[in-house]
């Protein structure tokens, strides 16, 4: 499979794995729980849309992409020190957000 398609399949796994840390963190602060959503639906979407691109455009999307995964990550950790979520449930989806993040370098950086 291509690494660029490849990562985003696991971007999609990650957003769906996000789901039971999203709706517990709606109930406690409504504008992380969008914050997070949004910067994840941004790396599914850059993703995508750099897939289709060509040179430098390319990879400003997924540096966008590699931005957004970092913020989603960032929430995650934010919401769990805050005792929004607890560390199990948003494990799955921490382990998915350091993938992405891998795979976007690896895509932003060229092999080796």
């Amino acid at each position: 499979m291509d690494r660029k398609f490849e990562a985003l399949e696991v971007a999609m796994e990650m957003a769906a794995a996000l789901r039971p840390s999203l709706e517990a963190l709606a109930r406690r602060d409504r504008g992380l729980e969008d914050q997070v959503r949004r910067a994840a639906a941004s790396v599914v979407l850059n993703i995508a849309e750099g897939a289709e691109r060509r040179g430098k455009d390319r990879l400003q999307h997924y540096r966008i992409a590699a931005g957004s995964a970092a913020e989603v990550g960032a929430g995650l950790r934010l919401a769990r020190v805050w005792g929004y979520v607890e560390g199990t449930a948003c494990a799955e989806a921490e382990g998915l957000v350091v993938r992405v993040q891998q795979m976007l370098w690896r895509l932003t950086h060229g092999p080796g």
